[in-house]
């Protein structure tokens, strides 16, 4: 069988250089429109079974995140579903795949992927369950939708909860976390959900960029342009995304808002907070150590230990999700990283961070939300 590699399906990115050798196939990662990010790959491979294939991907050298490639294993599935790890290697600007396929057609990508497919099938499913609204806030620069579900009837007494995922498209780990968090959130048996429910009023947005996640982008929207640094001066010109966002979040106001992402070269899961903001107080500080700690107690694949160095008082870039809510808000803000590559503290050599992880994750945060959520004013 002829070997045949594409990406021409939802979130699929790779350039064929030459596949004519099975042992010595060259590849490329092409950019995000208009914007030198990039590192998201997803290709497919078939009439492979039982071939000894070495993928060189040539340009990984001029990637986004360098320090992402030492320690990192691409993932590989046979049914879309079940994500391995494969052996890879960093070296001289080029990342080596070896793998042999037990099947004629196999799928790679440098993380899982979140197609904009099972988005669909995400918001499907939710929208049927029970107190569960779900709102178009607006288009993205190529037309798709911005879709927010709001869980709980809004009152006085309640909090108000934003969960946003994905401002990178890239980084798909965020959405598997949303299906965690979701899942648990709208289970009517879990206490834990129940009674986060009858304290707060939760408004999820699962995917921030649809249009880089179908355009298998890293970084950007349509315009090669960052969301998570547009959040202090969103427009309709290049950001949509987080202009329809903020424009929500402005009407129901914010007590607690955390934004999930996944971060190229640290293997941990850590949380940054909003420290640097001009508003952050000490009040804050508090909070913000109490959901880690929290968070910390519920699940064993989350620490403290590892993260980004702090901001110094007043220096935080305001252009940042989480910086600009925590000032223009005063509310706990937060971004949740998982890795690309596994958790250190609690390794698995098969599948390494994986979306099941990610689920568990996701559910494990409600426990969190329901420790802090009196406090939160």
């Amino acid at each position: 069988m002829t070997l045949h590699i594409t990406d021409k399906f939802d979130s699929g990115n790779i350039v064929v250089k030459n596949s004519r050798d099975p042992e010595n196939i060259e590849l490329e990662i092409r950019k995000d429109k208009d914007s030198d990010f990039y590192q998201w790959f997803h290709f497919r491979v078939s009439g492979a079974r039982d071939e000894d294939l070495v993928m060189r991907i040539t340009n990984a050298g001029g990637a986004a995140y360098l320090e992402g490639w030492p320690g990192y294993q691409a993932c590989a599935s046979y049914d879309r579903e079940t994500w391995f790890r494969v052996e890879t290697s960093y070296a001289k600007g080029v990342l080596t795949l070896q793998h042999t396929p037990e099947l004629d057609t196999v799928w790679y990508a440098y993380f899982a992927p979140f197609s904009m497919e099972r988005h669909q099938d995400l918001i499907a499913a939710v929208q049927s369950c029970e107190g569960v609204k779900l709102e178009v806030l607006g288009e993205t620069l190529d037309g798709q939708t911005m879709d927010c579900l709001t869980v709980g009837e809004p009152s006085k007494k309640k909090r108000t909860i934003w969960v946003t995922a994905r401002q990178h498209p890239g980084e798909t780990m965020a959405e598997w976390w949303m299906e965690g968090f979701l899942d648990r959130l709208l289970d009517p048996d879990d206490p834990v959900a129940r009674k986060l429910r009858s304290k707060a009023v939760l408004h999820i947005v699962p995917n921030m960029n649809p249009d880089g996640s179908k355009r298998g982008h890293l970084r950007t929207n349509a315009k090669g342009v960052n969301l998570n640094r547009e959040w202090d001066k969103a427009s309709l010109e290049n950001s949509p995304e987080v202009f329809h966002v903020l424009n929500r979040m402005r009407e129901t106001g914010i007590d607690l808002a955390l934004d999930v992402h996944g971060d190229e070269a640290l293997p941990y899961n850590f949380i940054a907070g909003g420290e640097g903001a001009p508003n952050f107080d000490q009040r804050g500080q508090v909070n913000l150590d109490a959901y880690k700690a929290a968070l910390c107690k519920v699940s064993p694949d989350f620490q403290t230990k590892h993260g980004y160095d702090v901001d110094a008082p007043g220096t935080a870039n305001l252009s940042v999700c989480t910086n600009y809510l925590a000032n223009e808000f005063k509310c706990l803000a937060m971004t949740l990283e998982m890795p690309f590559k596994d958790n250190a503290d609690l390794p698995d050599m098969v599948h390494g961070w994986s979306p099941e992880r990610c689920r568990k994750l996701g559910a494990a945060n409600l426990e969190a939300m329901l420790e802090l959520v009196d406090q939160l004013r």
